[in-house]
């Protein structure tokens, strides 16, 4: 497998692709080759970001951890779904949205301009829109609140209703999808994901990196979270085996998800000859 052309730009996922939290997220050990590989890309003034589609912080305080951790990147370059999140819905112009969420998620949004509101608070009630994020806490309550405001009608965005993330201890199932199955069971609603693989993220990249999706390369460990949405968007897809999908999964995904490259991890983007010049 080769690329079909060089890329310009490149996006990259973090859980499995450049570090590997533990289950809680509470430490990151970084994936060798991962710090060389983005220092390059600066050096060689080359546009790069990571996309990740854990929800359970703001950019401004994932990004001293991750350098804490020794992975230097720049808050800038650093999104999360509920950056996309929050454009979709002022797009939309949602007058209040129900998050079940951390605090982290809630913060998020609103220091993009969102209106939140969280189960039990007054203004519930009158949400248009209801968010499913990182909730390890969620409780039966959350989910009734959530599918009494889908069955009155508000919208029903996840940041990602992907099964499993990387972590250091193996696979760990994603919270929001979960909780997506349940009010999905009740509702009959299907959530829509503004994270990895939707087409508002990979327009979202595409953005932020000044061009066009066929000029970029996505990098990830997940076949449906990044490479569905690089085959789905235009964009070229890098997978690689140092998360949750193993070389001989890759070569058994259908052409909608599969990868036009595999690599054992980032670091072959450099040893490999892969990045321009």
């Amino acid at each position: 497998m080769t690329l079909p052309r060089q890329p310009k730009g490149f996006m990259f996922d973090l859980d499995g692709t450049l570090i590997l939290s533990n289950r809680k997220l509470g430490s990151y050990q970084v994936i060798p080759g991962a710090v060389e590989v983005l220092q390059t890309l600066e050096e060689r003034g080359i546009p790069f970001l990571a996309l990740t589609n854990g929800s359970a912080y703001p950019s401004r305080k994932q990004g001293p951890r991750l350098r804490e951790a020794g992975l230097a990147i720049r808050d800038e370059n650093l999104f999360t779904p509920n950056s996309v999140a929050a454009k979709v819905m002022l797009d939309r112009a949602f007058s209040r949205v129900l998050v079940l969420g951390t605090d982290g998620v809630v913060e998020a949004l609103t220091e993009l301009g969102v209106h939140c509101c969280v189960p039990g608070d007054e203004a519930a009630g009158d949400a248009d829109a209801v968010y499913i994020a990182w909730h390890p806490d969620c409780r039966m309550e959350h989910i009734h609140a959530a599918c009494e405001r889908i069955l009155d009608g508000a919208a029903f965005l996840t940041a990602s209703d992907v099964p499993y993330f990387a972590t250091k201890e193996g696979r760990s199932f994603g919270y929001s999808c979960a909780i997506n199955g349940a009010i999905a069971r009740v509702t009959g609603a299907e959530p829509e994901p503004t994270g990895k693989p939707s087409a508002d993220a990979m327009a979202f990249i595409a953005a932020q990196l000044g061009l066009d999706p066929s000029e970029i390369a996505v990098v990830g460990d997940d076949a449906i979270a990044e490479m569905q949405m690089a085959r789905a968007g235009g964009a070229m897809g890098i997978a690689v085996t140092s998360g949750s999908t193993s070389r001989e999964e890759w070569a058994g995904q259908p052409p909608e998800r599969s990868p036009h490259l595999v690599i054992e991890s980032v670091g072959e983007l450099l040893t490999g000859g892969l990045l321009p010049g």
